[in-house]
């Protein structure tokens, strides 16, 4: 089964931009939508974004017109851009599948943590 690896987060002050990856080990060409999901404590995980293959993109409101999601299937890898970032936005970030067919394996996550 397909694994994930998620990078890119760290600390940042509000406002400030940090870009996550998830890089799959296989491919991910015929997993329709793609997300970003991230577990703040105390807090169940929720979806931020996901885009599908045919390029249509999907945001919480709460992230929308900040962060912007994208693939590319040759490279097995899906980024998340986040600005304008807030403390709010302080979680766990992972990426997995969104829909049908179920989540793939977890990956580690990537720890963002922003500071006001």
């Amino acid at each position: 089964q397909v694994q994930l690896v998620e990078s890119g987060g760290g600390s940042a002050q509000a406002g400030g931009s940090l870009r996550l990856s998830c890089v799959a080990s296989g491919s991910i060409f015929s997993i329709d939508a793609m997300g970003w999901y991230r577990q703040a404590p105390g807090k169940q995980r929720e979806l931020v974004s996901y885009a599908t293959i045919g390029g249509n993109t999907h945001y919480a409101d709460s992230v929308k017109g900040r962060f912007t999601i994208s693939r590319d299937n040759a490279k097995r890898t899906v980024w998340l851009q986040m600005n304008s970032l807030k403390p709010e936005d302080t979680a766990v970030y992972y990426c997995n599948r969104w829909g049908p067919g179920g989540y793939l394996n977890w990956g580690q996550g990537t720890q963002v943590t922003v500071f006001s």
